[in-house]
């Protein structure tokens, strides 16, 4: 009965945007034209649907999908971009590596390896594999690649501590791995996508150039350190369990981690060619090839005949198109909010609506971070900067702070995520684990509202301290 509650309100949620999107496109408001408004409906009835979960993502992205094509409000290059984009081809082939941890018993050799070190306790559990994935953030330049890499072992942690399917253990296994791999490498530079867009569009738009050890003294701090403490408390808080007995993978169905006999020589094969890989993400910066490349060739080597150890079936059963389409559909949002003028649009009238002006430091400090935070809800997190950056110079003589102070702002605004949907390695993050995504709602939610109450007030005083303001 509960379900069918729960169901009906988000049901009656939906159909409340529905028919502002409808009364959206019949009487435009005069400061939108048409499309605009038309646009605007749509993106309101889509992130409806991905934030309440009424349907499937990748159905919503879909429907997305198909009311523009039809409507002819964007072309099928804008609206299909996604496929192309370097983020998809990293989750295919990020599925691929980690079914080969998997399928190899990699993934178990290495928890046994770790497990003595980390399963003495639950919460010694969830903060080890807290500093783990903040470890790895400063040597891996993507946060689907931590994520590829950390998660599959993670489960294998999980049935070593006999935690099922489902049961809070394994889900706060995967939240904090979700949320480590992605979320304290905001505070490192060229460690997450939205920061590298903020320091390109610096650099093109205001020849404004950040400085790797800056950023990080002013950001790690409060967004890496006491951010991930948090975090911590709040999955332990949410998902509390006890380590018991291990499972016996062979013995329950569908467990994960499941593999077959043993193969020692498949484990050294998935051993060298994930270690050359992780070196060449590492090394990104001298060769030049994207990380995404660089998975796709990992991905062909695991899945070759004599070379790799992915079979076709095991492919089939660890691609999940339906995420992918996921995924496509909220870059696709996000470009076509940006490419319609939507983005600056509400970048501008929010800020005409905050208290923003010379003097009030505080409040303009909140003030901008509320902004991106709001603008990262309707364009996704990679969008924050991409709206934002152009209107820095007209923000900075609206509150009197230096142009690289607004700027350094956004980090704090797309490191605050609130729903899932808004980062694609967390919905990947969470697919690789096979928990359901509604479960890291509750902590992003949750580590949002904490952000707000404690870490941004703290966060102010840091950069006060470091005289930034």
């Amino acid at each position: 009965m509960s379900q069918k509650i729960r169901f009906s309100g988000k049901s009656a949620l939906v159909a409340a945007v529905v028919a502002v999107a409808l009364g959206l496109a019949l009487m435009p408001p005069a400061a939108l034209s048409a499309e605009q408004s038309r646009i605007l409906g749509i993106v309101l009835v889509t992130l409806s649907l991905w934030g309440t979960g009424v349907v499937p993502g990748y159905l919503a992205s879909l429907i997305f999908f198909a009311v523009v094509l039809i409507l002819g409000l964007a072309p099928a290059e804008l609206v299909f971009q996604g496929f192309g984009s370097t983020a998809t081809w990293l989750i295919v082939s990020g599925f691929v590596i980690g079914a080969a941890i998997t399928v190899s018993g990699l993934g178990r050799r290495l928890a046994e390896f770790m497990g003595p070190v980390l399963t003495h306790s639950y919460p010694r559990l969830i903060g080890g594999l807290m500093l783990v994935a903040m470890a790895l953030g400063f040597v891996m330049p993507s946060s689907l690649g931590r994520a590829v890499v950390l998660v599959p072992i993670g489960m294998a942690l999980a049935e070593r501590c006999g935690f099922g399917r489902g049961s809070n253990g394994r889900i706060g296994i995967a939240a904090v791995l979700a949320i480590g791999c992605n979320m304290p490498s905001f505070a490192i530079l060229p460690s997450n996508i939205p920061n590298m867009i903020l320091a390109g569009g610096a650099e093109t738009i205001y020849g404004t150039h950040f400085g790797y050890t800056e950023y990080l003294a002013l950001h790690y701090p409060v967004l890496g350190i006491v951010k991930s403490a948090l975090a911590v408390i709040v999955v332990l808080w949410l998902f509390p369990d006890r380590i018991g007995a291990p499972l016996d993978t062979e013995a329950v169905p569908g467990a994960a981690g499941a593999a077959g006999p043993v193969d020692r020589f498949a484990q050294l094969r998935t051993s060298a060619i994930l270690l050359v890989t992780l070196c060449l993400w590492m090394t990104d910066s001298l060769h030049g090839v994207s990380p995404a490349w660089v998975g796709l060739g990992a991905a062909v080597l695991l899945l070759l005949p004599g070379i790799g150890v992915v079979t076709p079936p095991a492919f089939k059963s660890s691609v999940d198109f339906g995420m992918l389409l996921f995924v496509v559909g909220a870059l696709a949002l996000g470009a076509l909010v940006n490419a319609s003028g939507l983005g600056a649009m509400i970048g501008r009238g929010l800020a005409a609506a905050l208290p923003l002006g010379p003097g009030r430091d505080f409040a303009n400090f909140l003030s901008l971070t509320g902004m991106g935070m709001v603008t990262g809800l309707f364009t996704t997190i990679p969008g924050v900067p991409a709206v934002l950056t152009p209107l820095a110079q007209d923000l900075s003589e609206l509150t009197g702070f230096g142009l690289e102070t607004v700027l350094m702002t956004q980090v704090v605004a797309f490191s605050t995520v609130v729903l899932p949907y808004q980062a694609g390695p967390l919905v990947v993050a969470m697919q690789l684990s096979g928990e359901r995504l509604g479960h890291l709602a509750k902590a992003t939610v949750s580590l949002s509202l904490l952000t707000l109450l404690l870490l941004l007030p703290l966060d102010y005083l840091w950069w006060r301290l470091l005289g930034w303001f």
